[in-house]
Order: C-alpha cells, then sequence, then structure tokens
C-alpha cells in the first residue's frame, strides 16, 4: 500500500494507521532527510528478522540504526558522555548516524552482543512523528545496497513497485535525496566520521 504524506501537518488518523501497521509486525518504508529507508518497531523481534532477510544478512550481525524523535530519549539505548551530547544537541535533528556504546537494551532487541548502536533523529516530520505516535523508536536502514551509493532510489513510486511484495507499507514523501547520512564514531572519546555524507558536523 502506498500512503501519501505531502502536507506538514497530515491528518492523525493517517499516522494512526502507520503505527497500527508497526504493532502488527508490519515493514514500513518511509522518507527521511536523506534517502528512503526501511523500518520496524524495534520491540518486534520477527519484523527485525524480516528486515535483515531482505537485507541478506543476520540480524544479530546487522549494523542497524534506530530512529528517536529526541535527544532526551537516547539515554534508554545508548551512552551518552557530556561532551557527546553537547555536540550531539548542536547536529541534531540532522542528517546524521552517531555510533554510540549500546546500553543493555540493545543486545535484547537484536539477540546479540552488540556493543554499539547507531543513533538517528532526522530533520523530516514524518520518521519523528511515527516514533512518536509509536511511543518508541523504529528501526532503520537504507533500502539500497550499501556498496551502491549511486543506486539510491529516490521515487517513492518505483520504491512501491520494487518493494509491494515485501513491505506492508510505503510512505510517500516526495522525493527523496541520494545522499545518504554522515555518520560518526562516537565510541572513542573523539568524533570520526567514518563516512561523509549529507550532514556537515558542527563541533
Amino acid at each position: 500500500m502506498l500512503l501519501k504524506l505531502y502536507s506538514d501537518n497530515p491528518n492523525h488518523r493517517e499516522f494512526q494507521q502507520i503505527v497500527s501497521v508497526l504493532k502488527d509486525g508490519g515493514i514500513i518504508i518511509y522518507p527521511t532527510d536523506t534517502v528512503y529507508a526501511i523500518g520496524c518497531d524495534i520491540n518486534n523481534n520477527k519484523a527485525i528478522q524480516k528486515i535483515a532477510m531482505l537485507k541478506g544478512i543476520q540480524a544479530d550481525k546487522a549494523n542497524f540504526s534506530l530512529i528517536c524523535n529526541n535527544l532526551s530519549s537516547l539515554a534508554e539505548y545508548a551512552k551518552v558522555d557530556n561532551p557527546t551530547f553537547k555536540m550531539m544537541k548542536k547536529n541534531l535533528p540532522g542528517a546524521f548516524t552517531f555510533i554510540l556504546p549500546a546500553s543493555s537494551n540493545v543486545p535484547k532487541l537484536f539477540k546479540s552482543k552488540k556493543k554499539t548502536v547507531g543513533i538517528r533523529v532526522p530533520n523530516h516530520f514524518i520518521p519523528l512523528r511515527i516514533v512518536e505516535e509509536l511511543g518508541n523508536p523504529i528501526l532503520t536502514t537504507s533500502i539500497h545496497d550499501p556498496d551502491e551509493v549511486i543506486e539510491y532510489t529516490t521515487d517513492p513510486e518505483l520504491i512501491q513497485e520494487k518493494y509491494k511484495k515485501v513491505v506492508d507499507l510505503v510512505i510517500d514523501g516526495g522525493y527523496g535525496n541520494n545522499t545518504a547520512s554522515t555518520i560518526i564514531d562516537c565510541t572513542n572519546g573523539s568524533f570520526e566520521i567514518i563516512r561523509p555524507g549529507i550532514g556537515e558536523l558542527s563541533l
């Protein structure tokens, strides 16, 4: 199903519909401030496993990230020291994925021994509102193959055509970008850009 959400103030009912799909273990594709992403409710292990299968990887080894809707909700999933928190506050919401030491909740989510977690607070009203209405973060991974950055899909109607048999809902928020988020590793006491992307970091 394709759901169009173009206005900055879409209908509350439409978000309830999205949340209902997620709570039922559904998989959605949605716009972000970078590329379109695929995601699910982080509390639904079957949905996480399904996304891992779609990406051709094992869930316990996957580098999936979480979308939070604000900085205060991070503490449940990541350990953030003061310098990192200040830097993130300057840059979020924005086109960044921050790799942080994982809290004890993360291994439970992914049935793994993960020591780190990627966190995103995108500058886009659709994923932020989904997380707010759902009441917890959603898993996020871009819909492309990591080695084919040029092959990002930006047209939601083409995305729907390609993924309609494997996902439950595609949210059309207009054309997406074709550049990924900037990934910053914050686990070693410094802020190391490990993949340049659309976000320009302010220190």
